[in-house]
């Protein structure tokens, strides 16, 4: 049976042909295939990007630019760009609309923002209370490593006093 293989880099015996086991090359039925690049996919998604940027570059540069920076979850890109740029549009008289439209009725208008502020204090004391009770957990934490540390130090003692 005769190999294509050569002496390149991915083979690591070296030589074509000789000891065809030592290369992972058995013939038609040796198993999966290895390869030496990556995943067959990586190579899809090269060629992909490349395809974007010559038809459409501007969806493309907003992938390669969500990829270089870890896939963000859409929430965590809402809360960087809130954070990061809600000022700007405030500053600059681009008001954010509202989440909800006016219904033309002054007295629902008002109950509804009356509602709005006590949802949004409720959420704040909600806020504060899991953040208390992170701080317990933290501290029983803290207070159960204490403990062992404790009956290591009494342990350790107890077998240098027989020593």
């Amino acid at each position: 049976m005769s190999s294509y293989a050569s002496a390149a880099g991915w083979n690591p015996a070296g030589q074509a042909g000789a000891n065809p086991g030592a290369n992972g090359f058995q013939g038609a039925h040796a198993g999966p295939r290895q390869h030496s690049c990556g995943s067959p996919r990586k190579g899809l998604e090269i060629a992909g990007i490349i395809l974007g940027f010559i038809f459409v570059w501007p969806l493309a540069l907003a992938y390669l630019v969500w990829k270089l920076i870890g896939y963000p979850v859409p929430k965590e890109a809402k809360a960087f760009f809130d954070r990061n740029f809600t000022s700007f549009w405030d500053k600059s008289g681009f008001a954010a609309r509202p989440a909800y439209s006016s219904t033309g009725n002054f007295a629902f208008e008002e109950y509804r923002k009356r509602e709005l502020e006590r949802l949004e204090e409720e959420r704040r004391r909600l806020e504060e209370e899991a953040h208390h009770f992170a701080e317990f957990v933290e501290e029983l934490k803290r207070a159960k490593d204490r403990e062992e540390f404790e009956a290591f130090m009494a342990k350790r003692r107890g077998r240098q006093a027989n020593v």
